[in-house]
Parts: C-alpha cells; sequence; structure tokens
C-alpha cells in the first residue's frame, strides 16, 4: 500500500469519523428537549402540549437554515461553516442555563435551530466530494447510524435529567456534553488545506453569477421529479415516525400503564432497530436498489403502526421496533438517493431533502395533535394510516420514473 493511498485512508476516516461525533453533537443538542417535556412543562408552568413548541420552532428554522448553509458551503467551502456553527451551538446553550420564561426559551431553541443546521446541510455533500463512491456509501451509512445513536442518547439524556436533576443542572450538564463533542470534532475534520479541489471551485465565481448559480442549483433539482418524490417520501416518513414517538410517551404516561418521566422515555430505545437497519443499509441498497427496499420498509411501517393499537406493553415496543426499522431503511435510502444523482450543486441537494425532512417533523405535531385530541392514541394510528398512504403514493410514482431511467445509476458503477 503506497504513502498516497494510505495518507487518503487515514484523511477519509478522520473526516467520517468526525462527522459522526459532530452528528451525535447535534441529534443530542436537537431531540434532548423531546425527553424533558414534563419538566420543561413544569419549570416553565405551561401545559404538555404548549411545551411540545420547543421541538417544533427548533425544526422549523432548521429546515430553512438547511438552504442557507447549502449556499454558503458552496461559496465558502464545506469546512468552515461546520466548525463555527459547533461552537456557536455549544456556547449557546449558555443561554438555556439562564432562561426565565418559555417565551425565552423559545426564542433560544429558535437560534439554536439556525446553528444545528450547518451539518445536515452540509456531511452528505462533504462526503461525496472527498470520497469515493463505494466509500461514501458507506460513510452514508455509519454517519446516519450517528444520527441515530445521537437521537437516542439525547432523548434519554432527557429524561434520566428530568427525573434526577432541576433544569439549570441539566443546562449545565449538555454545555459540558457539547463541548466535548465539538473539540473532539475539531481535531479530528482534516483541514481545509487537505480538502480536495471541490471544497475551493466556488470562491472563484464572480458575485453576480453566484446568485444565478444558487437558484438555479436549487430549481435544478425541485425540477427533478425524482428527486421531489424522494423530499416527499422522506418528509412524509419523518412527519409520521418523530411524532409518534412524541405522542406514545403521553399514552404510556397515562392510565393502565402508569411509567414515569424517565420510564416513557424508554421507548425511545426502539430507535436501535433503526440504528441496526441504517448501519446494513449501503449493502442492502447495493444489492437489491432502493425501490424494493422502500416497499419493505412501507410494509414495516405500517404493521409496527397497526401493533402499537394493542393494549400491551410488549406489542407496542414491538410496533415502535419494526416502525424504527422501517423509517431509518428509508431515510437511508433517500439519503443516498439523493446524493447519488446530484452531480452538480450536491449540498442544495441534500439540504433541499433536509429541508421537505425537517418541515414534517414541524408539520407533523400540529397535524397528529388533532387526531390525539379527537380518539387519542386511536386517532394518532389513524392520521399515520392517511401518511402511510401518501408514501405509497409517491413511492409508487418513483417507480414509474425508474422504468424510464434507472433509481441511481452510479450505485452500479459502486458495485462492480
Amino acid at each position: 500500500m503506497g504513502k498516497d493511498t494510505l495518507a487518503r485512508m487515514t484523511r477519509d476516516n478522520r473526516l467520517i469519523w468526525a462527522l459522526c461525533v459532530a452528528s451525535v453533537v447535534i441529534y443530542i443538542n436537537l431531540y434532548m428537549m423531546q425527553g424533558m417535556l414534563p419538566l420543561i412543562a413544569e419549570q416553565f408552568q405551561v401545559s404538555m402540549a404548549r411545551s411540545a413548541l420547543v421541538l417544533s420552532v427548533t425544526s422549523f428554522t432548521l429546515a430553512f437554515s438547511l438552504l442557507i448553509y447549502a449556499v454558503v458551503s458552496d461559496r465558502i467551502g464545506r469546512h468552515k461553516p461546520i466548525v463555527w456553527s459547533l461552537w456557536g451551538l455549544a456556547l449557546s446553550n449558555i443561554l438555556l442555563i439562564y432562561v426565565s420564561s418559555f417565551e425565552a426559551l423559545v426564542a433560544v431553541r429558535l437560534l439554536q435551530g439556525v446553528l444545528l443546521a450547518s451539518l445536515p446541510a452540509i456531511a452528505m455533500a462533504y462526503f461525496k466530494e472527498q470520497l469515493q463512491p463505494q466509500t461514501m456509501l458507506k460513510a452514508a451509512a455509519v454517519y446516519i447510524t450517528a444520527n441515530s445513536c445521537g437521537g437516542i442518547a439525547g432523548r434519554l439524556l432527557g429524561g434520566a435529567l428530568s427525573q434526577y436533576l432541576n433544569w439549570q443542572g441539566a443546562m449545565w450538564l449538555l454545555l459540558a456534553v457539547s463541548l466535548l463533542g465539538v473539540m473532539l470534532t475539531s481535531w479530528l475534520l482534516p483541514s481545509a488545506s487537505n480538502a480536495t479541489k471541490h471544497e475551493h471551485r466556488a470562491r472563484h465565481w464572480q458575485f453576480g453569477q453566484k446568485s444565478r448559480i444558487d437558484l438555479r442549483g436549487f430549481l435544478r433539482h425541485l425540477q427533478d421529479h425524482q428527486m421531489r418524490l424522494a423530499y416527499i417520501i422522506g418528509g412524509v416518513t419523518f412527519m409520521m415516525m418523530v411524532n409518534q414517538y412524541s405522542f406514545i410517551q403521553l399514552r404510556l404516561m397515562a392510565e393502565p400503564y402508569s411509567w414515569g418521566r424517565f420510564q416513557a422515555t424508554l421507548i425511545f430505545l426502539c430507535y436501535s432497530s433503526g440504528t441496526i437497519a441504517s448501519y446494513f443499509s449501503a449493502r442492502w441498497i447495493i444489492r437489491y436498489g432502493q425501490l424494493p427496499l422502500f416497499k419493505v420498509s412501507l410494509l414495516l411501517m405500517l404493521a409496527g403502526t397497526l401493533l402499537t393499537l394493542m393494549e400491551n406493553q410488549v406489542a407496542i415496543c414491538l410496533g415502535f421496533l419494526l416502525s424504527s426499522c422501517g423509517f431509518f431503511v428509508t431515510h437511508s435510502c433517500c439519503n443516498s438517493f439523493v446524493a447519488m444523482r446530484a452531480n452538480r450543486h450536491r449540498a442544495k441537494a441534500t439540504s433541499l431533502y433536509l429541508c421537505f425532512y425537517y418541515l414534517g417533523a414541524a408539520v407533523g405535531g400540529p397535524y397528529l395533535m388533532w387526531f390525539w385530541q379527537h380518539s387519542a392514541w386511536q386517532g394518532i394510528v389513524a392520521g399515520s394510516m392517511l401518511l402511510l398512504v401518501a408514501i405509497s403514493v409517491a413511492v409508487w410514482r418513483l417507480g414509474c420514473e425508474q422504468r424510464q431511467a434507472p433509481l441511481t445509476p452510479p450505485l452500479a458503477k459502486a458495485h462492480h
């Protein structure tokens, strides 16, 4: 093995691990509040329903900030926006320690939504530009696994802290964890000078050209019918899944289950099936293709959602294990599809996908809340069935498109 090859492998591994550590930091900061909703309601004297606003506002600003970071990273490179925003996010947790009202908490979470967006917007484009196609697929699978681990850790940490610490103590611990993760990321991430030429090409564009190129980049992907379908599939799937987890906590804390605050967050361990599925998704995509996996995932989410109707804790947990597996396979397929299909304006392609993805999370809360208020968990299942029908239609349309053009042509090259 030559020195150049070894140096490239070392740089590739450092990049992958840096973005995975950063991902864990991002998703702990994003989802810790979901496990702390009872403490938030108590600390700031608001209802449980209103406390969930801290999740929706963060997802909302995160969604639109993704588009900004896509433009910024195309102009100044991938490295600086990630590092700067991560340090900003970590330090913004100081504000959470001293918030004195629910309105102030919402304002800080609005700001944090902007800072949380950099890594999700840039990571897949960074991988695509710096890694070989097959390495990129494996990196994407590991990265999404890290997303899942961060989401699980954040929610469980939030549940534990809400039961055993007060608000200030919990926020000090969040600050410490964030700073540690950001320092590790900064150390692991290869310097911008070691990036390939793709990192710097945008700097040579003239200002007048930049705005037109940015706009054409977004329009190029929105006009691609297959891209639009992938955006819809990912967004609607997340709209259902992440908000099911919010409402199942309310069900488990009520009679006849009467789970405690921390116990209710243990349902998030069901995300582990998605973590495992994400890890193997790259080889499944190469072997079977995305369309068959979309169909299998739909069946898993359908079966899992219906299982939760049973008045049995084991059945509920099994249902969420199945649904989580289906959701993460779908997310992996959408993510790899968008990254591999976008030969130009890659950051814009992935940021558009994630914009739909997190807008789904923001919209899904109010959407499923209506069903919860009218029919409790049975209503949540009914609302989820409607969303699964929408996903099925989008997958069917994507199948029709695939008969006219390959879903992701680069996969065949990567396989050989």
